[in-house]
């Protein structure tokens, strides 16, 4: 498979939001996943190989010191890519990767973004408590330019210092 067949192209979350205009929301439970079908993304800053499974009990990508009791991933490319640049930003290495995962067990919408700015999960974003297998790495992806990622790390250092970094973890 070249570059190009791996670079994975899905909707961005502005298109999501208004593709979700008007629409119910089904909630997506560890009981009721099923129909909700991949391609999946998780970002991060590891070096994996296909075949390798992540886990719960690894840091958070936004926060080194929290240690996440879920793996999180998404059916659009763009919250992976905030992932995986929240991730080198906050480990100082790199490079920020993206990975195809498999979700190995049950899965629910992700607390954290679901029914929070926009009703309903339009990041379609989601959390497992198995691992989940990497089955490719996403070579071609765009980045957030630097002025965004950095409002969103200037944000998230906002809402830590105010105690408002809250997790549903």
């Amino acid at each position: 498979m070249d570059d190009e067949e791996r670079s994975y192209r899905t909707m961005s979350i502005a298109e999501a939001i208004a593709d979700a205009d008007g629409v119910d929301h089904v909630p997506v439970t560890f009981d009721r996943c099923a129909h909700v079908v991949g391609p999946f993304f998780h970002g991060t800053s590891a070096a994996l190989a296909v075949g390798d499974l992540i886990g719960p009990g690894q840091p958070m990508n936004h926060d080194r010191d929290r240690i996440a009791n879920h793996v999180y991933f998404s059916a659009l490319l763009e919250p992976a890519v905030w992932g995986a640049e929240l991730a080198v930003a906050h480990t100082g290495g790199g490079p920020a990767r993206i990975y195809v995962v498999e979700p190995l067990g049950p899965f629910e919408d992700d607390p954290n973004v679901t029914n929070k700015r926009f009703p309903g999960n339009v990041t379609r974003s989601y959390r497992t408590r198995q691992p989940m297998r990497v089955v490719d790495e996403v070579q071609c992806w765009d980045p957030h330019p630097p002025e965004v990622l950095q409002g969103m790390l200037d944000n998230l250092a906002r809402l830590r210092a105010e105690g408002l970094d809250v997790v549903y973890d």
